[in-house]
């Protein structure tokens, strides 16, 4: 028999007989058996029909294979004719397997026997495949009424419905055939093997993302916009060229107040590689866990709730794709601020003053945005000080019988100072300093709310005047489907701590109001991944108290220990099972979807590209200055200087698009995702002057043109 190591909760050693199912049960369990193949069956038939549904699980290519629609000369179709007979014979199969295979376990954990294990584990399963086709339902009701944000926001989610749905068989599958537990108060739990079972997690998820990133870096597929730079900035700093990269209008401080990545300087020192920074990067993020497993097992007093709190933050796609983004962007230093910020939590549940102000301290260092963060968890903690200061007026310690300690005026000294000087930091920050390393030129930020205005202030002042504005761009189906990605992956559970939750509603806020951070699958909500996590820590053991006393209430038979198991197991099964078909990982659909731009094959496998570049690696000097494309241009950072060979605008060329003068290389990768230069002639400098560059001979069957500036050119 399975059994459960709860801290406090002990299997119970009874076996409990159960009555035979009776004719009126089996006769339900068939009926409802029939319903579940027809309804399963008329989701996925649904779904299958339409291309911009289908695109939700598969890619277009993929679509096309399964339904067999022909793509016309100029456009895929929108349509496909899926056959439902065929659809409902894979799908009662499918059913039938689930329920047999399911049963069989059941009644070899418990004494409810074969027959009994059907019905027991048979009915709830069945509800949730009649509740898969729920979705169809809204979704066409929504589409005859005209609720058109409604529409949209069903029609981009049935990929979410399904995880939900088979994170909730699973969970059924958990309770029904684990047998209940009861309270142990004498229990002390297994927290070493727990917490062996969160350090195997961290490092699978370690080596497999290392493992992703170190292939695309191999396979030319990192960018060095935004990504392999960082690694331009330790390598510029240990060579004397300053805090930049040769992106950057300046230092790189006119970007971003942000330096976590030079704690990397002393191993750099050692290995000067990408390679390590991408290693640190998902080491970093992996060890996240660790806190999410000792908060949540503080505040559930569980160390099996603690470890699937810590897998589901592994599983946790909107984390993931801090590690490789959607436009495989590997390496963001905002990354980084997710375990710090949840260590910096966890020292404040500790009561760890000291600790909680270093944490703080070192996470904005990673970027200015963290202070948006900060501010509000200052009020927080000023707030949850009050309010337990109330409760400890009119409590007696039950074991000491001595008067409770009240208001802690340190803890919200703290509060108050962390909230103000979190606002005063980051007007600092973008007001003063990054306009300063900018000469004066607006930040960037700016950009990114054209529709407020041109600078921070008349940003801020119509959001403040035009309510109806800031409320339109707030209350979208876009920010609605940013708030389900966020949520649905830890089965909405941080709202039963809105508290803790609250803390990131700011920041949450804005990012929606960006118009280019509404998409999870970039980095912007980096920091709001650890605030869900707290709250996921939070609100599990509310969570049990609130399903508790409904079943109280509603006379349900679910004991003590039926609960916690429950609220676990969709925890992790959520997070697993909504990004079936987002993730780029293993454990995602597009990894090995033969369309998807994200296959395997396509970007981990041997690539071409990068095997005709091992021919021209050596013709650059590493004492030269070159400039090269996007994808291409990591490989040449460690040359004298590393020039942008783009159509951006860069300070190095006085902001006209051509090469900085001083350049001796220009290498144009042709074949990378973005190149518009396919031969020779169409290089603006070899055309437009031959006399001064000098095209070197074709090595690579055109995957790379090599120009070197003439001699006579230079004297």
């Amino acid at each position: 028999m399975h059994r459960d190591y709860d801290a406090g909760m002990k299997p119970i050693s009874s076996r409990h007989r159960f009555a035979a199912p009776s004719p009126l049960m089996w006769g339900g369990m068939s009926a409802l058996l029939i319903l579940a193949c027809l309804l399963a069956a008329s989701f996925v038939q649904t779904v299958l029909s339409s291309r911009i549904l289908a695109t939700n699980f598969v890619s277009p290519a993929t679509w096309l294979v399964l339904t067999g629609a022909r793509p016309s000369a100029s456009a895929l179709p929108d349509q496909a004719t899926v056959g439902y007979r065929e659809i409902v014979t894979v799908t009662t199969v499918l059913i039938l397997l689930t329920w047999g295979i399911g049963a069989i376990v059941v009644a070899r954990n418990t004494e409810r026997g074969i027959a009994g294990s059907i019905v027991t584990w048979g009915i709830p399963t069945g509800i949730w495949w009649c509740a898969l086709d729920l979705w169809e339902w809204v979704w066409i009701v929504s589409s005859m009424i005209g609720w058109e944000s409604l529409t949209v926001v069903v029609t981009l989610t049935p990929q979410l419905w399904l995880g939900f749905c088979i994170a909730g068989m699973i969970t059924n599958f958990v309770v029904v055939a684990i047998p209940t537990r009861e309270p142990d108060p004498a229990s002390t739990g297994h927290l070493r093997r727990a917490t062996r079972w969160v350090a195997l997690a961290s490092l699978i998820y370690i080596l497999t993302f290392t493992t992703m990133n170190w292939r695309l870096y191999f396979n030319l597929l990192i960018p060095h916009g935004d990504s392999a730079m960082y690694e331009e900035h330790l390598w510029n700093i240990l060579h004397g060229k300053g805090f930049r990269s040769y992106l950057d209008q300046g230092l790189f401080w006119g970007e971003h107040i942000q330096f976590v990545h030079l704690f990397l300087m002393p191993l750099y020192v050692i290995w000067p590689s990408h390679l390590l920074l991408e290693f640190a990067e998902s080491t970093a993020l992996a060890l996240g866990a660790f806190p999410v497993f000792w908060m949540t097992r503080r505040q559930t007093k569980s160390e099996w709730a603690g470890l699937a709190a810590a897998v589901a933050y592994l599983l946790y796609t909107p984390m993931q794709f801090l590690d490789i983004e959607i436009d495989l962007k590997t390496f963001r230093p905002e990354a980084f601020g997710i375990p710090l910020l949840l260590l910096t939590l966890d020292q404040l549940e500790r009561r760890n003053l000291r600790g909680f102000v270093i944490g703080l301290l070192v996470t904005l260092t990673v970027k200015e945005d963290y202070a948006i963060v900060f501010g509000p968890l200052g009020v927080w903690i000023v707030w949850r000080e009050f309010l337990e200061s109330r409760q400890r007026q009119f409590t007696i310690a039950e074991e000491s019988r001595t008067p409770i300690p009240g208001f802690n005026r340190r803890w919200a000294v703290t509060g108050a100072i962390v909230a103000a000087g979190s606002v005063v930091y980051l007007w600092v920050a973008t007001r003063l300093l990054m306009p300063w390393f900018r000469s004066g030129v607006e930040i960037h930020y700016a950009g990114y709310f054209k529709k407020f205005g041109a600078t921070p202030e008349q940003i801020v002042l119509n959001m403040l005047t035009n309510p109806g504005l800031l409320l339109g761009e707030l209350i979208t189906p876009e920010t609605i489907l940013y708030a389900l990605a966020m949520l649905a992956p830890v089965a909405f559970l941080p709202l039963f701590s809105g508290g803790r939750l609250a803390v990131g509603g700011p920041l949450f806020g804005i990012l929606c109001l960006n118009s280019l951070a509404r998409d999870p699958r970039h980095h912007f909500h980096a920091p709001l991944v650890a605030i869900v996590f707290w709250s996921v820590s939070g609100g599990l053991p509310v969570a049990q108290r609130s399903l508790q006393a409904l079943a109280d209430r509603w006379r349900v038979s679910a004991t003590f220990g039926t609960i916690p198991i429950l609220l676990r197991t969709i925890l992790w099964t959520s997070s697993l099972t909504t990004g079936l078909f987002v993730t780029l990982g293993p454990l995602g659909v597009p990894f090995w979807d033969a369309g998807s731009p994200w296959n395997w094959k396509r970007l981990y496998g041997q690539s071409p590209r990068a095997e005709k570049f091992a021919r021209i690696a050596s013709l650059v000097p590493q004492s030269s200055r070159v400039a090269s494309t996007d994808f291409v241009h990591p490989r040449y950072t460690h040359h004298e200087r590393s020039y942008d060979y783009s159509n951006y605008s860069r300070k190095v060329s006085n902001y006209e698009k051509r090469v900085p003068d001083d350049t001796d290389f220009i290498v144009i990768d042709t074949q990378h995702p973005y190149s518009t230069v396919k031969r020779p002639e169409e290089v603006p400098e070899f055309r437009d002057h031959p006399d001064q560059w000098e095209l070197l001979p074709d090595q690579t069957d055109g995957f790379f043109i090599v120009l070197r500036r003439r001699t006579s050119a230079i004297q």
